[in-house]
């Protein structure tokens, strides 16, 4: 069976192929400049966000995980938290650097801050130790489970 040939389209369209283009009059209609008529697409973004993406892509963590403490380090972690534990108990508000581990928001990963700060009150309960600025306007707190460190002066 022979295969089936397309048909020319000037034979197709002959009717209408060779008929002229309409052109608007040009006093009242001047036609618009190339760069102009470029530039009226230039604002158009396809991929919104798509920049900000990649940014956050790129964007490295300083550390990949929380590292585990040792027994050794759990141990003198949790002795300290009881010695700040007795001092707010006391009534003194000891000042403490606390080295935490603040996991990232939007990636794996975080990175290790230090806090220094006056302590308010250990909440055993929350897991959580309050601060109170040295200013005494911004209370913040620290997680006990991101504590990895902690180093505190005791003021005389």
């Amino acid at each position: 069976m022979p295969l089936k040939k397309n048909p020319d389209p000037r034979t197709v369209y002959a009717d209408i192929i060779d008929m002229p283009h309409h052109e608007p009059d040009p006093y009242k209609h001047p036609r618009m400049p190339l760069c102009k008529r470029a530039a009226q697409f230039a604002p158009f973004a396809a991929l919104s966000g798509y920049d900000k993406m990649v940014e956050e892509e790129i964007r490295e963590t300083e550390v990949d995980h929380k590292r585990k403490l040792s027994e050794d380090e759990e141990r003198e972690v949790n002795q300290k938290l009881n010695r700040i534990l007795d001092l707010t108990a006391a009534g003194e508000h000891p000042t403490v650097t606390f080295t935490v581990y603040e996991a990232d928001k939007r990636k794996a990963g975080g990175r290790y801050t230090e806090i220094t700060d006056r302590v308010k009150r250990v909440d055993i309960v929350n897991r959580v130790v309050e601060l109170m600025s040295m200013d005494g306007f911004l209370n913040k707190t620290v997680k006990i489970d991101q504590v990895m460190e902690i180093r505190f002066t005791l003021s005389d």
